[in-house]
C-alpha cells in the first residue's frame, strides 16, 4: 500500500466535547447553503439553511448549534471560510489573521479557533462524511419528494424538515465508525460542554470600522457594510458643525468682503 493511500486510513479520534467541525454545503440549484456542525466524538451533527453566508448568519448559525447541543465545545475547526480567515500565515507560518469580529465571538463563547490546511479535507473528514450524507440521503430525497407534490423546495421546509431528519435518522443510526448512536455519545460529551454564552452583543463599533479600512480589499462590499454597526454622534461632534453650518446658512447675504470677516472671526 501506498504512503498516500495509507495516510487516508487515518483516523482523527478526539476526546468528548473537544472539537465541532463546521462546514458549508452549497446548493446552488436551490438558491441555498446549508450550515454543519460536527461533534468529534459523538459525531452528532445540526444542520441549518440559510440563503447567505455573511459573518451575522455564521454566528446566529453557531449559537443555535451550540443550543442544539446543549453546551460549546473547546475548539472549532473551519478550512478557508472567508468569515473565519483572512489571510493564511499572515503573522508567520501557522499564524494567521483571522476576521475580528468572528474572533471576538470565539472569545466571548470561550471557544479557540482552528484552521485546518487548505486541500486538506480529511483534516475535518468527520463533517465532510456527515456532508456527503445529507446532500445525498436528505437533500437530493426531500427535492425529489416535495417536487411529487409539486412543491418546490425553500428554506423553510428544508429547516422544519431537516430538524426531524436529525432527530430520527442522522443523529439515531449507528455510526458506521463509532458503532454507537449519535445521540448515545453526544449526552456523554454534554457534562464536559462549556456552558452556554450570553447573547452576543459584537465588538466595539471603532474596532469594526478600523478593521474593515485596513482590509477593505480582502472584505466582501455587502459584508462590510452589514457587519458595521455606526453608533450616534455625541454632543461634542454636532458642536464642531455648528460654526460651519452657520457659515453656510448665512453665505446667500454676505459679501466677499463680510465673508472674509467671517471666516476671519
Amino acid at each position: 500500500m501506498s504512503e498516500k493511500n495509507s495516510e487516508k486510513l487515518i483516523r482523527f479520534e478526539t476526546e468528548p466535547a473537544k472539537q465541532m467541525q463546521v462546514d458549508w454545503v452549497e446548493f446552488p440549484k436551490d438558491n441555498l447553503s446549508a450550515f454543519v456542525a460536527t461533534m468529534g466524538y459523538s459525531r452528532a451533527s445540526y444542520v441549518e439553511y440559510v440563503d447567505n453566508e455573511k459573518i451575522e448568519t455564521l454566528l446566529a448559525c453557531h449559537m443555535n448549534a451550540f443550543r442544539y447541543f446543549g453546551g460549546v465545545p473547546l475548539e472549532c475547526l473551519y478550512d478557508n471560510m472567508r468569515t473565519v480567515i483572512i489571510r493564511r500565515n499572515a503573522y508567520g507560518r501557522g499564524k494567521h489573521k483571522l476576521n475580528p469580529l468572528f474572533e471576538d465571538f470565539a472569545k466571548h463563547c470561550g471557544f479557540a479557533i482552528k484552521v485546518c490546511r487548505p486541500y486538506r479535507a480529511k483534516t475535518k473528514g468527520k463533517v465532510e462524511r456527515f456532508n456527503h450524507y445529507l446532500r445525498y440521503s436528505f437533500h437530493n430525497a426531500l427535492r425529489v419528494k416535495l417536487a411529487m407534490k409539486n412543491y418546490q423546495l425553500n428554506i423553510d421546509n428544508a429547516n422544519a424538515e431537516v430538524l426531524k431528519w436529525l432527530e430520527m435518522q442522522a443523529n439515531v443510526r449507528i455510526h458506521q465508525t463509532t458503532l454507537q448512536r449519535p445521540f448515545d455519545l453526544l449526552a456523554e460529551e454534554q457534562p464536559h460542554l462549556l456552558s452556554l454564552p450570553k447573547p452576543y452583543g459584537g465588538i466595539h463599533p471603532k474596532a469594526v470600522i478600523q478593521s474593515v479600512a485596513k482590509n477593505n480589499q480582502e472584505f466582501n462590499k455587502t459584508q462590510t457594510i452589514d457587519s458595521i454597526y455606526i453608533p450616534k454622534p455625541d454632543i461634542q461632534s454636532y458642536d464642531e458643525l455648528i460654526p460651519a453650518a452657520l457659515l453656510y446658512c448665512m453665505l446667500p447675504t454676505f459679501s466677499m468682503q463680510q465673508l472674509g470677516g467671517a471666516l476671519w472671526n
